[in-house]
């Protein structure tokens, strides 16, 4: 192979890894909408019933440096909604819980509802506005199966 040849195959690799690096990063702390598997509090060990509304699960670290800033967010959008509950589960010690929810970073949040259901994954640090809008719609999706209900009774 001759130099310029090298350098071009050189480039080439630098861009392909750059556009996969850029792209990686740009669905950090995306919601993505995900139906899923129940998830219950003796599932994941928790101390904390989940919220009748929705549940906010955070599987964390003990060396996550976003996982605190996670943590913070989290506890306030959970503590500004009735019936939203923020569970926060340390993998540190339960690699098993990271196997079986197949989490590969964190903070990793599933968001699920009022059941237990999983409706959404968060991979990386979430925002406010991505949480309470899928917040909204679960509970939006909740009074409407209720309204439904009771009026075919």
């Amino acid at each position: 192979m001759n130099p310029l040849e090298a350098i071009g195959l050189l480039f080439a690799l630098l861009a392909a890894t750059t556009v996969l690096g850029l792209t990686l990063r740009a669905r950090q702390g995306r919601v993505a909408r995900v139906f899923g598997d129940v998830v219950t509090p003796a599932d994941v060990a928790a101390t904390v019933a989940f919220g009748p509304a929705a549940t906010l699960l955070q599987f964390s670290t003990e060396l996550c440096a976003r996982c605190p800033g996670t943590r913070r967010l989290l506890r306030a959008v959970a503590e500004q909604r009735p019936g939203v509950v923020h569970v926060e589960v340390d993998l540190t010690h339960r690699p098993d819980l990271a196997k079986r929810y197949a989490v590969l970073q964190t903070p990793t949040t599933l968001i699920l509802d009022g059941a237990g259901r999983v409706q959404a994954r968060v991979g990386g640090p979430p925002t406010r506005a991505d949480v309470g809008t899928t917040l909204d719609s679960i509970t939006q999706n909740t009074t409407s199966s209720s309204t439904l209900g009771s009026s075919h009774v």
